[in-house]
């Protein structure tokens, strides 16, 4: 009934009068700038789009629930881990990586897979990938590695040649390599693949003592992945085939789910792997740490306005509460500076205002004040410092996490194994992946390779040539080069190689 119609208004609640037609001085006009509806409307649309991320730029989400189902207490004092049965809300997003907002969700590329879990103790981020690994080791190089992932700015085009000519310089991503060139680099689905924390984070109990540990959520639905050929037609038919898959299948209520794992070490096993426990270039092996399952992650709500509640998420693996914290993996420590800072930049100081960044089931006590879109009444007219003796909040040193040790010298230091960058790429490749596998990452590599410069070519399959013979052989005759130039390239150090190609 026309009684029951809303008023347009403004964004500050006045009425509008007319929607169609703008003041002018005259039916020809010019326009009049007394028009403050159309100021606002002009205004509003010239910002209506955000800055885009510079990585896991198009993505897809849907909110849900944590469940505990093991007692970890012994591992952590986190109260939403505390007993069997407790549900956490959570909101997933997942994502590409290198391309930006409009790419197609086919793409060879990562998949971001992040969780907010909503805690009683504050918002908990897990900022993760569907791969246990990933490219560097030193985030010093993370600018670097994306930029080749990247446009090239003379063209403006995806380049082979950036793209393997940093990967074949940086003989730490072969292990992400030969994943990404599997067809696990291809998800079928977001639905149908695994999510990883990646790095290892320190889980630590009430009684102080600590462990260090590493996320696997584990798909319920079973991996699905595309062939080379299926996602090329994927990407020309439905650019956005996973975000669409992932809204409807949460619409139909077959609510996807994930079995949330955890592989737990020690201080004293951590002194003695035959691994860096905290290099996100290795994987822990599940022989040497079965994981060990602890929840499970059903998503059953989709959002009901994508950008307030996907588009303007923002993750941070600095966001931890009492019971997790961080462990020494260099490239962790650089994103818990990185991923704040890029949501600053991307929605302004007080994004942690924003509904769905907000905790939903702790309060805020803070001395933050002000602001570019301070939220909510800025904290009134309590104290914005510390100390005072007005009441104000006080740190509480209960939630203490307890140390670990750190020595050597303040330097920038190099890593010291480099030779087994090559190891486990190489069982993956001879042990995990079948015959088909085999040739399926083959016919991947060269059909991308293959576009790159022959020097470049000699020096990446030299670098697969030193994680297997059999890989490396492979690979240069897919690409006709000389195998016997590829295993002599191989046994050169990795500035003797790039010279020698140069």
């Amino acid at each position: 009934m026309a009684d029951d119609k809303k008023n347009y208004t403004t964004g500050f609640g006045a009425t509008v009068d007319d929607d169609q037609n703008s003041k002018t001085a005259g039916s020809t006009g010019p326009l009049l700038i007394q028009d403050t509806h159309l100021l606002e409307k002009l205004g509003h649309f010239n910002r209506e789009r955000i800055p885009e991320r510079v990585v896991h730029a198009k993505g897809a989400g849907a909110y849900g629930y944590f469940e505990v189902t093991a007692d970890v207490t012994r591992y952590t004092r986190a109260k939403f881990l505390s007993e069997i049965g407790k549900r956490t809300e959570v909101l997933a997003r997942f994502s590409t990586v290198g391309g930006e907002k409009g790419s197609a969700d086919a793409e060879r590329d990562p998949r971001g897979f992040a969780v907010k879990f909503y805690t009683e103790e504050g918002n908990y981020d897990m900022t993760g990938n569907n791969t246990p690994v990933f490219f560097i080791r030193d985030p010093l190089k993370f600018p670097d590695f994306i930029h080749t992932q990247k446009r090239h700015p003379g063209t403006n085009l995806k380049d082979p040649d950036m793209f393997w000519d940093f990967l074949s310089l940086t003989p730490e991503s072969i292990h992400q390599v030969t994943i990404l060139f599997s067809d696990r680099g291809t998800p079928r689905t977001f639905r149908n693949m695994n999510g990883y924390g990646s790095h290892t984070f320190k889980w630590y109990n009430e009684n102080g003592e600590y462990y260090w540990v590493k996320y696997h959520f584990k798909t319920e639905q079973g991996i699905q992945n595309f062939t080379r050929d299926e996602a090329t037609v994927m990407k020309g038919q439905d650019p956005d085939h996973a975000t669409r898959d992932l809204y409807e299948a949460v619409k139909r209520g077959e609510n996807p789910s994930w079995r949330v794992e955890v592989q737990v070490m020690t201080q004293g096993q951590a002194r003695e792997y035959r691994f860096n426990p905290f290099d996100v270039t290795k994987v822990w092996f599940h022989s040497d740490f079965p994981p060990v399952t602890i929840g499970k992650m059903v998503l059953n709500r989709n959002a009901k306005n994508y950008f307030a509640d996907v588009e303007q998420a923002a993750f941070s693996p600095a966001n931890f509460v009492p019971g997790i914290g961080a462990s020494p993996d260099k490239m962790l420590q650089g994103r818990l500076f990185a991923y704040h800072d890029a949501h600053i930049h991307r929605l302004g100081p007080n994004y942690h205002l924003l509904p769905v960044n907000r905790p939903r089931a702790a309060g805020v006590n803070n001395y933050q004040r002000d602001g570019l879109m301070a939220l909510g009444d800025n904290g009134g007219d309590s104290p914005n410092y510390y100390p005072n003796s007005f009441g104000g909040p006080e740190p509480s040193s209960g939630v203490a996490e307890p140390p670990f040790e750190v020595s050597g010298q303040a330097a920038r230091n190099p890593y010291v194994h480099p030779n087994d960058d090559f190891f486990q790429a190489g069982e993956l490749y001879r042990r995990v992946m079948t015959a088909e596998d085999r040739d399926h990452l083959v016919g991947n590599i060269t059909g991308h390779l293959g576009n790159a410069r022959k020097r470049i070519q000699l020096r990446q399959a030299a670098v697969f040539y030193k994680a297997d013979a059999e890989y490396g052989s492979r690979v240069a005759e897919g690409l006709a080069l000389d195998v016997k130039e590829v295993k002599r390239l191989a046994d050169m150090t990795t500035g003797d190689r790039a010279k020698a190609t140069a």
